[in-house]
């Protein structure tokens, strides 16, 4: 029997997702010292809310990265000052810094990817994103913590449920793969052959029947970036896990949908193509990582009914020294 603990909530009146997670979500409410998100401009509108949690006298420089998947995962990043108690809101089609100047930079239009806020001196931050869709659909979840200070070993399982009750038909799976090297104050996470997630997708019916999908790598990166036969090939190379099923993947983006009952509001590869169970579970287990040191993987996942419904949210921090790297 499957047994699936349920960590994660819904912002709104969600019933179509839970999360589980082989650690317990820091959901960002008590106060973090990096915050991980995502957004999305294609057809969407994003916003960020960071708060300094601190009401100290002394200010607190919030460092601020921004990768664009469209651009080749191009980072942006700015340094922004918050004092005690303070609250702002990134609009991501125009971000304007806390004391209202240009942040330096302007999304494009089709801009989507990852929003990191980084403050390591002390476990002050707490924040949310919320995603409109110009047709009517909304994501709203907390930020996820990376403290990169204090990484767990984990679980090497996630779950998620799914179901089309009440006209839910269109899903996000993000995946953010991010790594923290020599500045503690910042990710990596545009070099998709270096930093990445392979797992193996697995679905389950509501008799809990398994329906074997494939394996997927979740980085970032969409279809269209020139690295992608690179990370392939060393994929195929891959000799680690060879037990689980090796780490073989012929798909690798930082989206997908679920599978063709329910399919990417964004048109996105899908987990599991030729499926068509609406009312699941989707399994998937870690195959192995590319990364230089401490990283960490975020997963959001939102099903969308279009009537304000949806919410993501779910942390996986790794140093399991069973947890070994790719290659």
């Amino acid at each position: 029997m499957i047994r699936i603990l349920t960590l994660i909530f819904a912002i709104t009146a969600l019933t179509a997702v839970n999360v589980y997670a082989g650690l317990p979500v820091n959901e960002t409410d008590t106060g973090g010292y990096q915050l991980a998100g995502f957004y999305d401009l294609r057809d969407r509108e994003s916003f960020i809310q960071i708060t300094n949690t601190d009401s100290g006298p002394v200010p607190r420089t919030i460092h601020i990265q921004v990768f664009n998947v469209a651009n080749l995962c191009n980072e942006n990043n700015f340094f922004d000052v918050y004092t005690g108690n303070d609250t702002h809101v990134y609009n991501l089609r125009n971000i304007i810094t806390n004391d209202g100047n240009p942040s330096g930079f302007v999304l494009p239009d089709g801009a989507y990817g990852i929003f990191i806020a980084s403050d390591l001196v002390e476990p002050t931050l707490i924040g949310n994103l919320r995603i409109e869709d110009n047709n009517g659909y909304e994501y709203r979840t907390n930020l996820n913590d990376f403290d990169s200070r204090a990484i767990d070993s984990s679980n090497d399982i996630y779950s998620f449920n799914y179901n089309t009750e009440s006209g839910v038909v269109l899903s996000d799976v993000v995946g953010i793969m991010l790594d923290n090297v020599d500045n503690p104050d910042e990710v990596l996470a545009a070099d998709i052959v270096n930093i990445l997630a392979n797992f193996d997708i697995d679905i389950y019916d509501t008799n809990e029947v398994p329906f074997s999908c494939r394996n997927v790598v979740f980085a970032c990166t969409d279809q269209n970036n020139p690295l992608l036969p690179a990370l392939f090939e060393e994929l195929s190379n891959c000799n680690v896990y060879e037990e689980r099923g090796g780490c073989n993947a012929n798909v690798a983006s930082i989206e997908y949908g679920i599978n063709e009952a329910i399919p990417s509001s964004k048109g996105a590869p899908l987990l599991c193509p030729n499926n068509v169970i609406t009312d699941g579970i989707v399994q998937l287990t870690a195959l192995g990582y590319q990364s230089n040191s401490t990283h960490a993987f975020v997963l959001f996942v939102g099903l969308n009914n279009g009537n304000g419904r949806g919410s993501m949210d779910a942390m996986w921090q790794d140093n399991d020294p069973d947890a070994l790297p790719i290659n």
